[in-house]
């Protein structure tokens, strides 16, 4: 726990009565040069005294005590903002001897612990030395654990499920991985349809469309996302099918535009995938499509909604980061430039006079000159 802020909570309280230090002193029993010392913070009340002051102000003890054990959503919206982009340009090493200080501090603050581990998680994965990523790794884990043994709210559970069971592959445990998810994904019935049918009899027409949108939404990430996955497994034939698939799927969401880093992440799998078979024609083809979308005018990357997805807004500005890209943008762009720049598997295209055009288009994402060249 941080400063006890009593003598703040003591002075405040009592003006809020309107009462003189002599009468505060005399309700709780001790002369008027014991609260004066109160409050100017040479002592502290009596321990015994602490539930006698916190029921006359009409305040938990923890507030008498200036002690705040939960943030709220803005609060670790805020935190998390700012850690972000700490880890981008401090030292790894002393931001992470902040959070964890903050973590010890609101240990019960569930929604915080849930964040706390996945700013950890999206700011380690990166990292060369790999006894520090494994570190930060079972640290973020512990704390999924936490919440998803602690926390009453079903939902934060089942994303600090989720959570847990990347940083375990992250680990190299995937038969841990097994085990926590195996089951979880034999569901048929979304929630969205019976919403929505729900929303229409009540004659809110808005919100029933707005609940499918959301659930749309949701899915298409998840669906894509899967996609992209697949295609790393596929090859020949089957290969083919998923990228052509993909590819219509980018089209028909207008995917570039709605979630640039979806399709990003797509071609630039699929030129892993093709350089890896010694297929350079493609390999280059998509790459430089990967390179469009990221040195495009995307920036700043925001979650949004569009044209189709016009019902969104409320229920982005309620998630617990909003807007806001759960890695800050430097380190984004970072990592763009670096998976292509800095990747052996593209170590065979490196004499290509087009693949160095695309590497010097990419490098100038880290000083933020991002030129659309499309």
């Amino acid at each position: 726990m941080g400063e006890i802020n009593i003598s703040r909570a003591i002075i405040t309280k009592r003006k809020e009565k309107g009462i003189k230090q002599e009468e505060l002193a005399f309700r709780m029993g001790v002369s008027k040069a014991a609260v004066s010392k109160w409050e100017i913070g040479q002592s502290y009340p009596d321990i015994s005294l602490l539930p006698r002051l916190a029921s006359f102000f009409n305040i938990s003890i923890d507030e008498l005590m200036g002690y705040e054990p939960q943030l709220s959503k803005e609060d670790i919206h805020k935190l998390y903002i700012r850690l972000s982009a700490d880890f981008a340009s401090k030292p790894f090493d002393d931001v992470m001897a902040e959070c964890r200080e903050i973590i010890k501090k609101y240990y019960s603050c569930f929604p915080l612990l849930f964040q706390m581990g996945s700013l950890i998680v999206n700011n380690s994965v990166e990292f060369i030395d790999n006894d520090k990523k494994t570190d930060a790794m079972q640290e973020a884990k512990s704390l999924f654990i936490r919440v998803k043994t602690e926390s009453d709210d079903p939902q934060l559970c089942r994303l600090a499920l989720y959570m847990e069971a990347f940083c375990a592959l992250m680990l190299g445990e995937p038969a841990q991985v097994t085990d926590l998810l195996e089951g979880d994904g034999n569901k048929l019935i979304s929630p969205e349809n019976l919403l929505a049918r729900a929303y229409k009899m009540l004659g809110d027409e808005k919100k029933a469309k707005s609940v499918l949108q959301i659930g749309i939404y949701q899915h298409l990430i998840s669906l894509f996302n899967e996609l992209t996955d697949y295609l790393a497994l596929c090859d020949g034939e089957r290969f083919e099918m998923t990228y052509s698939r993909c590819v219509s799927v980018i089209k028909a969401f207008d995917l570039v535009n709605l979630h640039p880093s979806m399709p990003a992440v797509f071609y630039l799998t699929a030129a892993q995938k093709y350089a890896i078979s010694g297929e350079k024609d493609k390999a280059l083809k998509n790459l430089k499509r990967y390179a469009d979308i990221v040195t495009g005018d995307i920036y700043p990357l925001k979650l949004k909604g569009d044209a189709y997805f016009n019902l969104l807004g409320e229920w982005i500005e309620n998630l617990d980061l909003g807007d806001s890209l759960p890695r800050d943008e430097k380190a984004v762009r970072r990592s763009m430039a670096e998976s292509v720049t800095k990747s052996p598997v593209f170590a065979s295209l490196s004499d290509e006079a087009e693949f160095t055009a695309i590497a010097d288009r990419l490098n100038k994402l880290q000083t933020g000159d991002n030129i659309c060249t499309r």
